[in-house]
């Protein structure tokens, strides 16, 4: 959690933050998909929330970087997407609803891993036909959805 979200929900507590998010879909050549899990159990794609005066790109290099130790490229926009599946109460009671930007993007440098930290603790690569079997969020599945069958906003 940012220092921004920590001072904002020192405020609020656990009441709903709708907050800006960036995403970014990774694919290598064999069509695999690189998705992240949260500590929580469920597998996303890597991102996070924008922080103040980041702009979006600014915000899937540097999540990236935290959440795969790799330098991604954010190349294009992939989607736009919110709604009731993009609200979620965390364990600890947080209730944050999600509006998410989604770039297509590349690894530029190093290799993804698992930063061992208290939000990622797995990394890895899964093909389509995958994802099905996978704990992942009511958000993450109608997203990666959407991506697969280019469905660009909802």
């Amino acid at each position: 959690m940012s220092d921004y979200v920590r001072a904002l929900r020192a405020k609020v507590g656990t009441d709903l933050l709708l907050m800006p998010s960036v995403h970014v879909f990774i694919r290598d050549a064999a069509g695999r998909i690189l998705l992240v899990r949260h500590v929580e159990g469920r597998w996303q794609l890597p991102g996070g929330a924008v922080d103040p005066g980041e702009t979006p790109s600014e915000t899937a290099r540097r999540e990236c970087r935290e959440e795969l130790g790799a330098a991604v490229e954010p190349m294009r926009l992939a989607g736009v997407y919110g709604g009731r599946e993009h609200r979620i109460r965390y364990a600890n009671g947080d209730d944050t609803a999600w509006v998410a930007t989604v770039f297509e993007g590349r690894i530029v440098d190093g290799e993804p891993t698992a930063p061992g930290d208290d939000e990622v603790d797995a990394v890895g690569w899964f093909l389509p036909d995958d994802l099905d079997g996978l704990e992942v969020s009511p958000a993450t599945r109608s997203i990666l959805a959407d991506l697969l069958a280019g469905v660009s906003f909802r």
